[in-house]
Formats: C-alpha cells, sequence, structure tokens
C-alpha cells in the first residue's frame, strides 16, 4: 500500500489475504457460463475450422481471467474502486458468452468490441485509480500490447469467417506471445520485477477454482443433456460413464501437484515465471475437461452406432489434453514428470485406431479405463513415496 492509501494501489500482505475474495468467486459465475457456450459451439459444429473458432475464443476468454486474476493479487479488492472495475468486466464477459453461438456470424464485430472494451478498459481504469509506480508501469505495458491486438480483433469482426479466424487467431497470439515475454515495451525492454511481483498463495488458488470452473461445467453439461434426452438404459450408462471421466480428471489433478502448487510457488526461486507456468498448464487441462463436457453432449444423444473420427478425436483428446496439462503441471511443482501420465497417453494413443470399430458408448469407456490407470498409479505411488514441492529452476 502506498503512503497515500489509494483505493487501487497494491496492497500489503494484512490486506490481501491468501485466499480469493468473494468478489473474485461471484465473477468466477460467469465464466461457467462461457465455458458451457463454447461446449455446445463445438459440439454443435464438430469440424476442424470449428474446433479453431473454439479454441480461438476459449484462449480469449482465459486471458480475460486470467489478466484479471493477476489484476487482483496487486489491487484491493475491498475497495469500491476495485469492486466496480470487477462488475464491470464482469458484465461485459457476460455479453460477451452471450455472443459466442454466432461470434463468427453476424455478432462478431458485437465481439470484437467487447473484448477490446474490456482489456483497454480494465488497463485505462487502472491507471487512473493506481498510484504506485511500479503498478503504473504494469497496467501501461498491457495496454501498449492490448491496443495493438485490438486491430487484429476489430479488423476481424469487420471480415468473413475465415479472414476472421486467421485475424482473431494472430491477434490473441500476439496476446499471448506479449505476455510470456512479460509485455515488453520498445525502449523500456522488459518489466523489471517490482511490476510483477512474485506469484501468490492467492493466486495458485485461483488456478485450482479455474479447474472446479470447468468440471463443474462439464458435469452441468452431462446433466443437463441427459434430461432433454429419452431416459433409456443405454443413456443411463452413458451418463454414468461420462460422470466417471469427470470425476477421473478430479481426482488425477489433487494427486498430489494440484495440492502442492502453493509449496511449489512459495519455494521457487522465481515464482512469477512459475505462476506463468502453471497457467499454461491450467489453461490445458481446462482445455482436456471442456473435451469431456463436449464428450457428454454426443455420447448420451447417441451412445450406440459408428463414432465418427471427430467423435474419437474429441472422447480421446479430451483425457490426452488433460495429461498433456496435468503432465506439465507435474513438471511445474516436482520438476518431474510422472510416468503415469505419458503411460496414460501412449494408451489413449493405441486405443485410437479401434475406435471406427466401437459404439461411442464404449470409446468413452476406454476412456474411463485409462484414466482410472492413471489414477491407481498416482495412489500407489504417494503410499510409497513422499511427495514434496521441488519446482525447477527458472532463470
Amino acid at each position: 500500500m502506498t503512503a497515500d492509501g489509494d483505493a487501487g494501489v497494491a496492497v500489503s500482505g494484512r490486506r490481501n489475504p491468501a485466499h480469493p475474495a468473494l468478489l473474485e468467486l461471484f465473477f468466477d459465475l460467469v465464466y461457467i457460463f462461457a465455458l458451457i457456450s463454447l461446449a455446445e459451439k463445438l459440439a454443435t459444429e464438430l469440424t476442424w475450422t470449428g474446433a479453431a473458432q473454439t479454441v480461438v475464443l476459449l484462449l480469449a476468454f482465459t486471458f480475460i481471467w486470467a489478466l484479471t486474476a493477476w489484476a487482483g493479487d496487486a489491487l484491493d479488492r475491498s475497495r469500491p474502486a476495485v469492486q466496480l472495475q470487477f462488475i464491470g468486466a464482469m458484465a461485459a464477459s457476460m455479453l460477451l458468452a452471450a455472443t459466442v453461438p454466432d461470434a463468427y456470424g453476424s455478432r462478431g464485430l458485437l465481439f470484437a468490441i467487447t473484448y477490446v472494451a474490456i482489456h483497454v478498459g480494465s488497463s485505462v481504469y487502472h491507471l487512473l485509480i493506481v498510484r504506485e509506480t511500479s503498478q503504473r508501469g504494469r497496467n501501461g505495458r498491457v495496454l501498449f500490447w492490448e491496443a495493438i491486438a485490438a486491430i487484429g480483433w476489430i479488423s476481424g469482426g469487420f471480415l468473413g469467417d475465415t479472414a476472421r479466424l486467421v485475424l482473431w487467431a494472430a491477434a490473441v497470439g500476439v496476446e499471448y506471445t506479449a505476455a510470456a515475454l512479460g509485455w515488453p515495451v520498445l525502449r523500456l525492454g522488459r518489466p523489471r520485477s517490482e511490476e510483477w511481483g512474485p506469484a501468490s498463495e492467492r493466486l495458485s488458488e485461483r488456478y485450482r477454482q479455474f479447474v472446479i470452473i470447468a468440471l463443474g461445467v462439464s458435469i452441468f453439461t452431462t446433466a443437463e443433456t441427459f434430461s432433454q434426452s429419452d431416459y433409456t438404459a443405454p443413456r443411463v450408462w452413458a451418463l454414468v460413464v461420462v460422470f466417471l471421466v469427470v470425476v477421473l480428471m478430479w481426482r488425477i489433478y489433487i494427486y498430489r501437484a494440484g495440492e502442492l502448487l502453493t509449496d511449489a510457488i512459495a519455494k521457487s526461486t522465481n515464482s512469477a515465471l512459475l505462476g506463468q507456468s502453471a497457467a499454461v498448464t491450467h489453461l490445458i487441462m481446462v482445455a482436456g475437461i471442456g473435451g469431456a463436457a463436449v464428450t457428454s453432449k454426443l455420447v448420451i444423444d447417441r451412445p450406440f452406432g459408428e463414432t465418427p473420427p471427430s467423435w474419437a478425436a474429441v472422447i480421446l483428446g479430451g483425457p490426452a489434453l488433460f495429461l498433456i496439462g496435468r503432465g506439465l503441471l507435474d513438471y511445474t511443482v516436482f520438476g518431474r514428470v510422472s510416468r503415469s501420465r505419458l503411460a496414460g497417453l501412449v494408451l489413449l494413443s493405441g486405443v485410437a485406431p479401434a475406435t471406427y470399430l466401437l459404439p461411442p458408448l464404449m470409446v468413452v469407456l476406454l476412456a474411463v479405463v485409462v484414466l482410472a490407470l492413471v489414477a491407481v498409479a498416482n495412489l500407489l505411488s504417494t503410499r510409497v513415496h513422499t511427495r514434496t514441492a521441488r519446482p525447477p529452476a527458472l532463470g
């Protein structure tokens, strides 16, 4: 906290609790809606183009969520001025999520303008209310790069589907690249360490909550799909099997890197960089969990019959993405990747060629078996070896 006690300044440890504020949990409610909208979009447009469009939108929503989470680490969330900005970003994100079904159609320009307004508006607002020099420098860097990315977003909003996808992909690529490099600005170079500060225990808790949001979306989508279908025995089995996929993903996540992430950040020699690495791993896992939500819409609706290649890609690709992200989280926390993650990926790859011979329900059941084997391997490993956080040395 600065001497003048401004409403938006970085806060001291006494006023910046380790656990996220209720305001942030309230903010997350909009992202439940956003992830549900993305899952529905992919389920109804299960093509390579549809998948690419959904990935770009997922990256966009995740970037807003991540920047808001990082801002919450530096701002006093109990102040009305900061709460006003959170509520404004929440309202705009709700509008953004509502445009997802037609983001590549007639509502593309509305999506682009709303997205840019969230980033630019938040950065400008923070510049106005924050008095601390290091925080103003950080917000200025973000604003600079978001202004560049805005060119691609707005231009894409005026163009057709393919051009829009290309421009929006380029824009989100600019944003993620700038974030990975620390938002460097010409003549200023990369930001000083005090502009970002160490990643906190609160931030690691926010990452875990993002995974819980994704798991909740998968459960909601599964239940909603089942409730809208005929209650037949095959659909009941599909409901059970898809639910098991979600449960096993939760189990694999928490054992044990998910529990020890906070310790890893505390022990890291570069906690800010480790926090960025954790953000990427959680994004990959959330994408994989989202695959389970899409799987539920497909398989519960038609548990038997042929399994199109696009269906197999989603049914097996979701768990594969999750295991990739989970393996990277292992490296982030322990400095090594668990062999069970690699074995799970090999098994998923091994059963993929047989999917065209099996109905969708059996393909999901194979994914359940693989995830169950990984979960059992985790349990056996933790009973034999004591796991402590040993983050890798990051430059």
